[in-house]
């Protein structure tokens, strides 16, 4: 039986991101994936001549040279390099105010710009705007200070007084105190669905936390699909001395006494120090480690359904036959939603027949090169909050479903927006809930983990992580870890939750 120092359990972004912190940090590593391919969600498809990827939209936290963000700082310094790509907009939203007045409106990146056209589409309240973009700095910055595996409290209440005022309030709660305009929080509210929490239930300082980057630092999409990245981060993984094996499915995490000793495959039995798993922990408890030794704490948590699985998705992907510009798209990201109620979309989401809330991105708009000379590669995004709809059905009833709603994406777009694509598409692909259930082993669909929302937000993952990982030598990672969901969180989970293996377990030591 082999040994490891560590044995990570899925290479989706969070699980190569830890093996790839601590393959740097000089200890002897195994990474295992039950795919042929690295990455999770962080891949490509091909059909014909489009090459997709499957789930990305845009990363935060990346942000130019001179000013990067932690995960361009992450990647620097383990040794990666990936071809950014840089969105020029924040993006267009199509909807109402609320007050039922039509909203069209097209934000652009980066701060400055941002706050101008906000004062421009409602003037007269740009002192507040500013003063809400310092708050969302220096939340954002306490966060990340928060998120190092040896912080100091102390030194968190002097620097970051005002995170740990807003840090048990709501989005919606702070803007209240802000006194924010409600066409400016219309606005704002466009960046929930990307967290897949309401603004009344989503904490201000993940909100903040996004918010700023996206806005401050900008947006950025890889040059040759988020696969670049799982790539890129596989290489330096072996490069660095690490061990990666496809094809290697984690069947059973062995104890000895109370203690993670090792992980059962379908390629053998490893031993490790301790064992990082990728996986929901809903799985890990219920079907692969002994019920007994599960705490009490995570039974609650879990069983009791205190925490409900975030987003299911629904993604349609169309290759075009001519460009962006011939076609008439100008924007990388266009929102459409039936109103700026966030509380309300949310509900709408519980049904197939009442959620109308999409994201459609055109690729080609960030990166020409995307998709093969002369054509454009799109997506269009909806979110779904409960599975009931998608319960039960036959697989003709799911084929039908799946039909009827890309096709109500494509008459949406040309309702909301004025674009036509029925006449020049060449390639479309559909994923429901149950792809993404079955391709990322996600219970119920739900590739957002657990939602992020009231107690269970940002800051209290964060705050109560010696309680959150109970189990000696066993350490859940990814979307249900304390960042939530999304490409730049589960990088930082891996990158935090690895740093905070190494100290507990790094020498070898139990705990």
């Amino acid at each position: 039986m082999k040994k490891y120092d560590f044995i990570v359990v899925g290479a989706g972004l969070a699980g190569l991101a830890a093996a790839a912190e601590l393959t740097s940090a000089g200890k002897k590593v195994l990474l295992i994936e039950q795919h042929n391919l690295p990455g999770g969600c962080s891949t490509s498809f091909v059909r014909g001549r489009f090459e997709f990827d499957p789930s990305l939209h845009e990363l935060c936290g990346v942000g130019p040279e001179n000013d990067p963000g932690e995960v361009r700082k992450m990647f620097d310094r383990l040794g990666v390099n990936i071809g950014w790509k840089r969105v020029d907009d924040c993006f267009r939203i199509i909807s109402e105010f609320s007050d039922g007045t039509p909203m069209d409106i097209t934000m652009p990146a980066g701060k400055r710009e941002f706050i101008d056209k906000l004062d421009s589409c409602v003037p007269g309240y740009r002192d507040k705007i500013e003063n809400m973009f310092r708050l969302f700095d220096e939340v954002s910055d306490g966060l990340d200070y928060l998120s190092r595996p040896k912080y100091n409290i102390v030194k968190a209440m002097v620097k970051y007084t005002d995170l740990l005022k807003v840090g048990a309030k709501s989005t919606s709660q702070v803007f209240d105190a802000l006194e924010i305009p409600q066409k400016i929080r219309d606005i704002l509210s466009v960046y929930w669905s990307y967290l897949g929490v309401d603004m009344d239930s989503l904490s201000f300082p993940h909100y903040s936390s996004m918010v700023s980057n996206y806005i401050g630092r900008g947006a950025y999409i890889p040059a040759h699909t988020s696969h670049e990245i799982s790539v890129a981060l596989t290489e330096k993984i072996r490069e660095l001395g690490g061990t990666v094996l496809f094809n290697c499915r984690a069947e059973e995490f062995i104890f000895e006494g109370d203690r993670c000793k090792a992980v059962k495959t379908n390629l053998g039995t490893f031993e490790c120090g301790c064992a990082l798993a990728n996986i929901n922990p809903d799985i890990i408890y219920g079907s692969m480690m002994d019920k007994k030794l599960v705490p009490e704490r995570e039974k609650k948590l879990s069983a009791a359904r205190n925490r409900n699985f975030g987003g299911r998705m629904f993604t349609c992907y169309l290759g075009l036959n001519k460009t962006a510009q011939e076609i008439g798209i100008k924007d990388y990201s266009i929102f459409m939603a039936g109103g700026s109620d966030s509380a309300k979309e949310y509900d709408s989401m519980r049904s197939i027949d009442t959620n109308n809330y999409t994201i459609f991105l055109c690729y080609n708009i960030a990166n020409p090169d995307f998709s093969p000379e002369g054509t454009c590669a799109c997506s269009f995004t909806r979110m779904y909050t409960s599975p009931e709809d998608w319960e039960n059905m036959t697989p003709q009833e799911y084929f039908d479903t799946k039909t009827r709603i890309a096709d109500g994406f494509i008459s949406q777009l040309k309702e909301k927006a004025g674009i036509d694509l029925r006449p020049y598409i060449e390639e479309i692909s559909v994923a429901g809930p149950w792809t993404f259930a079955r391709y990322l082993n996600a219970p119920e669909g739900g590739v957002y983990g657990y939602e992020t929302r009231d107690w269970d937000g940002i800051m209290g993952r964060n705050m109560s992580m010696a309680t959150d990982y109970p189990i000696k030598g066993l350490i859940p990672i990814g979307t249900s870890g304390p960042r939530g969901d999304g490409y730049s969180s589960a990088l930082y989970c891996g990158s935090q939750l690895a740093g905070i293996a190494l100290s507990k377990y790094g020498k070898g030591g139990n705990d």
